[in-house]
């Protein structure tokens, strides 16, 4: 692990390989080991670089005012890679959108795994069912403790309960359960987002700015060549968004993969490589 400084912030990140360069940028409710399969696998032909969100992993804390979008540029820039393929899961995905439209000289292409978008409104009824579950957990007024960042002391038995509501959603879908993953998914996709929410629950609120106008509205732009991976038993509304992707940019490319869900670069880590390795060969 190395770490380098940019936009006011110290990153922890890895680096591997020769080649074109591949940026892997990681999901919310993971860090930068969810790559461990694509980072090596990618690394014997391309140059490959994966790193943590401010926030998250070996990377400093969000602090105040800040763009992830930007985060990515600027990490290209310190590592003094000009142009490169961005690969991106869930809203991972989206910052790659993101930076592609805001410095498209600067993406070769894009691979969108499962991607979100940051404009995004959450079904109603999805938002409600997982507060339900959450107060079954956390009492609402230590919940809003955690939330501003005025909590003495986080209970594990709390970061571990909200980390599972997020995962079922995240990791494994809809009527999925964890007996589906092997034993080692599923440790590390709870180390990872316990870590999360653990670190969020000990600091103040920080405010993340987003490209405007919105990605989504502005998809028609992408020209770079863009491999969309739709997961099948992902949440259907967030599935949806890959259709859209796949529709409204121009060639791209929709894979669509049966039994995994939004965290598929972790559940179905030879899939997702070789797709990607396919998709690379593809531009050389």
């Amino acid at each position: 692990m190395a770490v380098i400084e940019v936009n006011g912030a110290r990153f922890g990140y890895d680096e591997a390989g020769d080649g074109p360069p591949v940026v892997l940028v990681h999901a919310t409710v993971a860090d930068r080991r969810m790559w461990e399969h694509q980072f090596r696998a990618l690394a014997s032909t391309h140059r490959v670089v994966r790193f943590d969100w401010r926030g998250y992993g070996d990377s400093d804390d969000a602090v105040g005012q800040f763009a992830r979008y930007e985060d990515v540029l600027a990490v290209m820039d310190a590592l003094r890679i000009e142009r490169a393929v961005l690969v991106g899961c869930a809203m991972g995905g989206a910052q790659c959108l993101e930076a592609a439209l805001a410095a498209p000289g600067r993406v070769r292409a894009l691979a969108l795994i499962c991607c979100g978008l940051s404009d995004y409104e959450w079904p109603p009824e999805l938002t409600a069912a997982m507060a339900a579950k959450i107060v079954e957990v956390i009492p609402p007024e230590v919940m809003a403790a955690y939330r501003d960042g005025r909590a003495d002391r986080i209970d594990p038995v709390h970061a571990r309960g909200v980390a599972e509501i997020n995962l079922q959603l995240s990791l494994l879908g809809p009527g999925r359960c964890a007996d589906l993953l092997e034993p080692e998914t599923w440790r590390l996709a709870m180390d990872m987002c316990t870590a999360m929410l653990e670190r969020q629950w000990r600091r103040a609120p920080s405010e993340e700015r987003f490209l405007e106008p919105a990605a989504s509205t502005r998809l028609a732009e992408i020209k770079v060549p863009t491999l969309v991976i739709k997961a099948l038993t992902d949440e259907p509304t967030l599935a949806a968004i890959s259709d859209r992707l796949a529709e409204q940019i121009a060639g791209a490319r929709l894979l669509e993969l049966a039994d995994t869900s939004r965290m598929a670069p972790l559940e179905r880590p030879q899939q997702v490589s070789l797709a990607l390795t396919d998709f690379l060969s593809s531009l050389d």
